[in-house]
């Protein structure tokens, strides 16, 4: 029987009409019978769906492959074998979840059944076998067995499709229309995962969504903010809206542990590992590449962990991530992988490797693209004891060739680092001295957008100085560089060109014993904060590059994350879980003035929201800045009435207390006067409470002490 729903209007009616004071019933105590909803849907409904999404029924988990070859009995066996490897690939078969039917004489019909637990390994084998060719007679039609029934009903006769008329989607980018330009962070603590503005003209977060166990691991923005992704144990999940996280695109890959946006926000990798049956094997790697839209696997690669762990800084049980890493700037044109000798580029067009073909490079160790341009950057170390140096090497893509080269002697190790427009490399090189005991280190500087790609040689003015952190200035010529031995090294700044050396690097300065292990540029250039994590306990120092000074020094005990919002006027500084104390974040300005604290308990993650690059055009941009004044007449306007809406908020306080003092005196002056007469009791007669009006007057006390009795004799 269906329940009708009542209003709350219709609730209070009823109340009044059997003499219930409704305003005396606490609603909160109230309890329902298990299971029992009275036709009122819960607002975590969808949530719930999400986590009993492998519990749907039907027959959502069954495929069914057609187009086997047809065996006889004796082959039966053997068959099924190759259809269990192949298929146990993607996903857990249920127990007697395979089934091929047979005639009478035991002959295999052309087809099977296979069950697996969840509907979306099903769906995931249904995308990536359908078409698979077991042999040239034998190319796979894999279907989902609640399409069967769809397939039957297809009428014999071709009607013209429905027309649904166009309702335009949301607004993706509704965030960057903010009026107030504030810019969006997400925070993970305990079970709480929550997006918020940065309101840091009224120095407090502003809540925008929140959502418990959104994730089962951690969140991740795509590269230009449009999408938010979530991990679950089937797979990947892509969030967005204008006015709210909408589910867009859900990504089946069970038990996904790692993802990675292309720099476009066109493809979605994602990474899993798993255990191998036999101990003595490796563990067994799941690579998919998604489209973010339609969410369409366009290319999986599986192996094992020894294939995916070779180059790379190292990562998940031995595999160098990102795995897969992207060229060719925002348009995602190509994607590569290092292996044996090899770097394999792929292109996205058609998802296969250019010219069918790996480049071979013999003992190659590590490869980097330009973030702007399709060139590849390639590190091979030294071959035959020394009698083949070690280089570096500039490739082309797609034509692969060889823009520039340079071979380095007594090599230990190298490090590159492209600077953000793709104009500047420069590679650390870590070198042996003649002794082969010890190692020093210098850079060779790649001038990438000049004319034949000129060298540099930069070393320290002590080469035996030890580098602790390189950075590039984004969008800039300067760098920066941390070096030293001592407790408190120092961190020098480097131009590739200045007013008197447009060709060659300068250093600008040298600032000694500072406190610092880390650099963090603002992404608009010009600001630095010069950070000392871990062993310095959070030191910060914020420096302006073009005036070479400091701006302040301030102190967040414990930090462990340092980051930059996207325009560069913030800087947030957090404690994450791996202390017990002190978590939660901090944010200053650009400047060094903390603007406001927030704590948190089981702190895990701070991110910023990413901006996508501006629409206009660095002409606009010049005049924007050359006509600053003009434009921020009607900001600085804003701010002053914010200033005032703040001055008046603490006037506001400020009365609030002063009001509570004043109540306080009142209710204790008359407690005094209620107890007057008490008071006057315990002096004896005497009214007045004022200690002054009272004279001291010395008063003799005779007190008996003590009376004995003695016998005097008169004799």
């Amino acid at each position: 029987m269906a329940t009708e729903v009542m209003s709350m209007e219709d609730i209070r009616a009823s109340a009044s009409r059997l003499g219930i004071d409704f305003s005396e019933v606490d609603l909160d105590s109230i309890r329902l019978p298990p299971g029992e909803d009275f036709g009122i849907i819960s607002d975590d409904e969808d949530l719930k769906e999400e986590e009993e999404l492998e519990f749907e029924a039907g027959f959502g988990n069954i495929i069914v492959v057609d187009n086997l070859p047809v065996v006889p009995k004796e082959k039966f066996e053997k068959l099924e074998g190759v259809i269990r490897k192949i298929y146990s690939q993607i996903g857990v078969i249920k127990d007697d979840g395979l089934w091929m039917p047979v005639d009478h004489t035991g002959k295999t019909l052309g087809y099977c059944f296979i069950e697996y637990n969840t509907p979306q390994e099903a769906e995931l084998a249904k995308e990536k076998t359908n078409g698979y060719k077991l042999d040239r007679s034998h190319i796979f039609a894999v279907n989902m067995f609640d399409d069967i029934e769809k397939f039957m009903k297809v009428p014999d006769e071709w009607a013209p499709p429905e027309t649904i008329p166009y309702t335009p989607g949301e607004n993706l980018q509704h965030w960057l229309t903010d009026e107030k330009a504030r810019d969006q962070f997400v925070i993970r603590a305990g079970s709480d995962t929550e997006v918020l503005w940065n309101d840091a003209r009224q120095l407090k977060p502003d809540p925008v969504y929140k959502r418990p166990f959104w994730t089962e691991s951690f969140v991740q923005w795509s590269p230009l903010g449009t999408y938010l992704a979530t991990l679950h144990r089937q797979g990947a999940v892509v969030w967005g809206g204008a006015s709210a996280f909408n589910r867009l695109t859900r990504y089946a890959h069970p038990q996904v542990r790692l993802i990675d946006f292309s720099p476009g926000e066109r493809f979605l990798v994602t990474y899993s590992s798993h255990e191998p049956s036999n101990p003595r094997d490796t563990h067994r790697v799941v690579l998919n590449i998604f489209d973010v839209k339609s969410g369409k696997v366009m290319r999986d690669f599986k192996g094992s962990v020894d294939e995916f762990a070779i180059g790379g800084t190292g990562g998940v049980t031995g595999v160098s991530w990102p795995v897969f890493r992207w060229g060719g700037g925002k348009d995602d044109k190509y994607f590569a992988r290092i292996g044996k000798n090899v770097i394999s580029v792929y292109e996205t067009e058609t998802f296969t490797l250019i010219d069918k073909k790996s480049i071979k490079v013999e003992n190659v160790m590590d490869f980097s693209w330009s973030p702007t341009d399709p060139i590849l950057a390639l590190f091979v170390p030294e071959l035959g004891g020394g009698n083949q140096p070690a280089r570096v090497s500039l490739v082309q893509i797609p034509s692969k060739e060889e823009l520039r080269q340079k071979n380095l002697f007594s090599v230990s190790d190298c490090k590159m680092y492209w600077q953000s427009n793709g104009d500047y490399l420069a590679v650390k090189v870590d070198r042996y001295t003649k002794t082969k005991k010890s190692t020093y280190t210098g850079f060779e500087l790649f001038r990438i957008k000049e004319r034949d790609i000129p060298i540099e040689v930069l070393e320290l003015e002590n080469k035996n100085d030890k580098i602790i952190a390189f950075a590039w200035e984004p969008k800039g010529h300067r760098f920066a560089v941390i070096h030293g031995d001592n407790p408190r090294p120092d961190i020098s700044f480097y131009s590739m060109r200045t007013a008197h050396n447009t060709g060659r690097v300068s250093k600008l300065t040298t600032i000694k014993g500072k406190q610092a292990n880390a650099l963090y540029w603002s992404p608009a250039g010009r600001f630095i904060v010069l950070a000392g994590l871990k062993n310095f306990n959070g030191q910060l120092e914020f420096y302006n590059v073009d005036e070479l000074e400091t701006m302040a020094t301030a102190e967040h005990f414990m930090a462990t994350d340092i980051e930059w919002d996207p325009t560069g006027r913030y800087v947030a500084t957090s404690v994450t879980s791996v202390h017990e104390m002190e978590n939660g974040f901090n944010i200053w300005s650009f400047n060094g003035k903390l603007l406001y604290r927030i704590l948190k308990d089981h702190f895990f993650q701070f991110s910023w929201r990413p901006r996508p690059p501006s629409l206009l055009s660095p002409e606009k941009e010049e005049e924007i800045s050359k006509n600053l004044k003009k434009y921020s007449k009607k900001y600085e306007a804003e701010d002053q009435d914010v200033s005032l809406q703040l001055s008046e908020q603490e006037r506001e306080k400020r009365k609030i207390v002063k009001e509570e003092w004043e109540r306080w005196i009142s209710e204790w002056k008359q407690l005094q006067e209620e107890e007057k007469l008490e008071r006057q009791k315990l002096r004896d007669g005497e009214a007045s409470d004022e200690e002054e009006e009272y004279e001291a007057k010395d008063v003799e006390v005779e007190e008996l002490l003590d009376v004995q009795e003695e016998v005097i004799s008169f004799d």
